[in-house]
């Protein structure tokens, strides 16, 4: 009778463990914890948009974990060639001589436009210029003119900013302004320019520098310092930069930005590429400064 008592017992614990087990099981399915998480790294200028969008796409899908880091264009695409980000994001158009190398470690980088930008010239607000032509900018960053009294202001001489050469504003400005677009030309920053770490250094140090001038993507420009209207190559309008000038192809410093995959991608990069396309997301880039690749609402 002993005996029997003894395993009547050794049952009972044994169902009491395996109700615990379920109990604790149907717990963890009322809350799931992440299964899928997403690397996504690259372009400084679009690190606070990447993660807008990141922290809103997670509210909505809760069992997604998404890592935006920034860098520069540089760093996102060589993480993406040497396969160790999902995403890269980039403020310049991947080159082929990436690609080439891409290529070469079984990487096929697939492009996507997810929002475009103007780059702003930007001032001291106490510097009383007030516009440039893309010629004068050029002349400005190559070190033909130094001294503001040569554009009409004061004389003082001239602090030049940029980015640093990592940076993909820092090469579409290079190729772009400085460059005039002429790719056979092999034109470089004066030896004097000042490179910074970052957009928000490039406000920093504009609005408290009376004699500085820099550029910056629209998105990171604040009231601590002035925007210049800016005519194009063959232009005499001058305009600021603006959604509205950059839709209508009238601001002559504008952009795409982009986000990069290995190959065409699928499952949740798909969702999520799909969704930073979708009207949603697409406000956020308005509400942020940036120019939305979709009609929203003001």
């Amino acid at each position: 009778m002993r005996f029997f008592h003894v395993i009547c017992i050794c049952a009972l614990l044994a169902s009491l463990s395996a109700c615990a087990v379920s109990g604790a099981s149907a717990g963890a399915q009322v809350s799931p914890q992440p299964q899928t998480y997403l690397e996504n790294k690259g372009s400084d200028t679009i690190v606070n948009l990447a993660l807008a969008w990141a922290e809103k796409y997670q509210e909505l899908h809760p069992e997604v974990r998404i890592s935006v880091t920034g860098g520069g264009s540089g760093t996102g695409i060589t993480a993406l060639i040497n396969n160790t980000v999902d995403i890269a994001n980039a403020s310049r158009k991947i080159k082929a001589e990436e690609i080439e190398e891409a290529r070469k470690k079984g990487i096929e980088p697939v492009e996507f436009t997810i929002a475009r930008d103007a780059i702003a010239v930007i001032v001291h607000p106490g510097n009383p210029v007030e516009r440039l032509t893309l010629q004068q900018i050029s002349a400005i960053y190559t070190g033909e003119i130094n001294n503001w009294s040569e554009l009409g202001g004061e004389d003082r001489p001239i602090v030049r900013l940029s980015r640093e050469t990592n940076s993909g504003t820092h090469v579409y400005f290079l190729e772009e302004v400085i460059r005039l677009g002429d790719k056979a030309d092999k034109t470089i920053f004066s030896a004097d320019t000042l490179l910074l770490p970052s957009s928000e250094g490039i406000i920093a140090e504009v609005s408290s520098n009376p004699n500085a001038i820099g550029y910056d993507g629209l998105g990171y420009i604040t009231s601590h310092v002035k925007m210049l209207a800016v005519a194009g190559k063959n232009s005499q309008e001058y305009t600021l930069p603006s959604i509205e000038s950059v839709n209508a192809g009238t601001y002559p410093i504008s952009r795409d930005l982009y986000m990069y995959t290995n190959g065409q991608p699928k499952g949740i990069i798909q969702e999520y590429l799909d969704w930073i396309h979708s009207s949603e997301a697409q406000e956020i880039v308005r509400e942020l400064g940036f120019v939305p690749i979709l009609e929203t609402s003001d």
